[in-house]
């Protein structure tokens, strides 16, 4: 069946992580991407993850992560001919992804208004740490950087631990998603042609609506609350017996059902308890009631049990367990490619959390070699097998 973006070429020149994971989802979604890749050495990517052996590959875990179904070229954009081969693909592209910091590609002679008047309609998105102005438009921008400056890490871990980076690239994956959107959105644009300025600091902030809107409009300050939900209590994480579990009572009647099946029914009419307001201001020593009988049983059975009567609760699960759990094998979420070309291996990556009639969206194709396209892609725009050979001589490709 026709996927959403079907017969939409999109050029992936990005790096790392932010850019990659944008065209990771728009490859999912059923777009053509082209990976446009430096000569002999690529994606920086590449070069990193948990196998030493796949780095030194060209293969590293965190390029395998989010490149399957993508088709890989190499230009040199510095080479007049490499350049001119460049601008071949774009009047065929209906998308350029960058992640370049600002003004490199009008240094290379490759910026919007130069695409632009080669394709009239290109969608150009340019992804970067804090957008293509402004006073911090020069610096340096690492997923790091962005969880500092945007706040997150002030508000991640508790009185004893904050601030603390979040344990996983946030602020490049929800750049990547924001930029995503934006191109989908600007896909649907009658007569198309955008040009997409998408910073990771402002897409950080906008995910942070509560917490921001909490100082801008209430005046309070957002801080590190550790594992407690501040918009509610009994609501965060508890000791169970083994582990933790994760409980959201977040209703009045969510409280009530909970105190009762925990056998503390006495607790709701405590006036220290009785309104959300009450609870919240007396969060720690509830804690410690639930706590006393939650000890006694393992996380996995509360949580089947309160959830039978309405109260929602999970366990704390490490990546392992999540990833082995019967719920993500029923979705298809993992997709295995086999003995992939210079892994040498199966592999099971992520896709992207989306189902279009009834199936997951996934892609044919594992992440591809350096360059594995090389004379598919240049053939596509017109090139012959001899021009071919002779721009990869001159390391123009």
């Amino acid at each position: 069946m026709p996927q959403p973006l079907d017969r939409i070429r999109v050029l992936d020149l990005t790096n790392v992580l932010a850019g990659p994971f944008c065209c990771h989802q728009l490859a999912h979604m059923g777009a053509e991407v082209i990976k446009v890749e430096a000569p002999g050495r690529g994606d920086l990517a590449r070069q990193l993850g948990a196998d030493p052996d796949l780095n030194a590959r060209g293969m590293g875990v965190s390029f395998l992560a989010q490149n399957a179904g993508k088709k890989s070229v190499t230009v040199n954009l510095k080479h007049p001919e490499g350049k001119a081969a460049f601008l071949r693909l774009v009047e065929t592209a209906d998308v350029v992804v960058e992640n370049f910091r600002p003004g490199v590609m009008d240094r290379l002679g490759l910026g919007y208004d130069t695409l632009k008047a080669v394709r009239a309609d290109l969608i150009y998105c340019a992804i970067s740490g804090f957008g293509q102005d402004g006073p911090w438009v020069d610096r340096p921008a690492y997923d790091q950087i962005i969880q500092g400056v945007s706040g997150v890490m002030s508000i991640t871990g508790d009185e004893s631990s904050a601030p603390l980076r979040v344990g996983y690239p946030v602020a490049d994956t929800v750049g990547g998603l924001t930029a995503a959107f934006a191109v989908c959105a600007a896909l649907n644009a009658q007569p198309r042609g955008a040009r997409l300025d998408v910073s990771m600091l402002e897409s950080v902030l906008a995910t942070m609506g509560w917490a921001v809107s909490n100082h801008l409009i209430a005046g309070v300050p957002p801080r590190a609350n550790g594992n407690e939900n501040p918009t509610s209590a009994p609501s965060g994480a508890f000791q169970a017996e083994g582990g933790l579990i994760n409980i959201a009572a977040n209703k009045d009647e969510q409280w009530e059902l909970l105190a009762r099946h925990l056998g503390l029914a006495a607790l709701i009419d405590r006036p220290a308890y009785a309104t959300r307001e009450d609870r919240k201001a007396n969060r720690l020593a509830l804690r410690a009631e639930l706590e006393e009988v939650l000890r006694t049983r393992p996380a996995r059975d509360w949580a089947r049990e309160l959830n039978a009567i309405g109260v929602p609760a999970g366990p704390v699960l490490s990546v392992a367990e999540v990833l082995t759990s019967d719920q993500i094998a029923a979705r298809g979420f993992l997709r295995r490619y086999e003995d992939v070309p210079g892994v040498g291996r199966d592999i099971d990556v992520v896709t992207t959390g989306v189902q279009v009639d009834g199936a997951p969206a996934a892609v044919a194709d594992p992440p591809p070699q350096l360059g594995q396209h090389a004379r598919e892609v240049w053939q596509s725009v017109g090139l012959d097998a001899g021009e071919i050979d002779r721009l990869l001589g001159e390391g123009a490709l």
